[in-house]
């Protein structure tokens, strides 16, 4: 029961220093823009925020923000890609309200270059060219141009190009629209008709069967 009490009060007391701490310190409106290193731009979505505090907010769209704070707290501006940024809310202060322009700079982190390479060595690269196995090599003349052999290998394995797919295109639909609305062709005025009908005669094909 003893313990019990001796907790009861050390919390009570803890409580009370805590409330003397927050009537000491007075609430200040904190606000302000945000711009880029240039000052040309305002920069949306910075998280401004009091650490261990649970209190903070973001910029708006134009780059402004506001918040409450108290007098002592140590608000930071952080932003990826963008050097964190803090400022201390003076103590003892006249005034409750603080406006600020914040200007952000960039972070730059400077990499190592990387060279990519299809296989681990170079040696492997080596030995997988010359292992590759053509079906026709490519000829190539001493100006240096290909041989007709080759292109028309490789004009034959291309795909058709746009325009070449465009202009089939139309050549179907006009054939389409003259099939359904164009003339139909008379037959008496063609040779090839004439030429199987003839044919037809010398075979007997239009004598009467038994």
């Amino acid at each position: 029961m003893t313990v019990f009490v001796f907790f009861f009060v050390l919390a009570l007391g803890f409580q009370n220093l805590q409330a003397q701490d927050q009537k000491e310190r007075k609430v200040i409106q904190l606000s302000g823009i945000i711009l880029n290193a240039d000052s040309t731009d305002a920069v949306p979505g910075v998280n401004i925020y009091v650490p261990k505090k649970g209190r903070g907010t973001s910029s708006g769209r134009f780059g402004y923000f506001s918040m409450p704070v108290l007098e002592g707290d140590s608000v930071v501006f952080t932003f990826v890609g963008l050097k964190r940024q803090s400022f201390t809310i003076p103590v003892e202060m006249v005034d409750d309200k603080i406006s600020l322009i914040v200007t952000m700079q960039e972070d730059e982190i400077a990499l190592a270059e990387i060279e990519v390479m299809p296989y681990p060595t170079e040696e492997e690269f080596k030995n997988a060219v010359l292992a590759m196995n053509y079906e026709a090599p490519m000829s190539v003349d001493s100006r240096g141009n290909m041989s007709p052999e080759t292109l028309l290998r490789w004009a034959e394995n291309m795909p058709a190009s746009g325009n070449e797919n465009f202009r089939g295109f139309q050549q179907g639909q006009i054939m389409q629209i003259q099939d359904r609305y164009g003339p139909r062709p008379f037959r008496l005025l063609d040779p090839f008709a004439w030429s199987q009908f003839i044919q037809s005669i010398k075979r007997g094909d239009l004598k009467k069967k038994d």
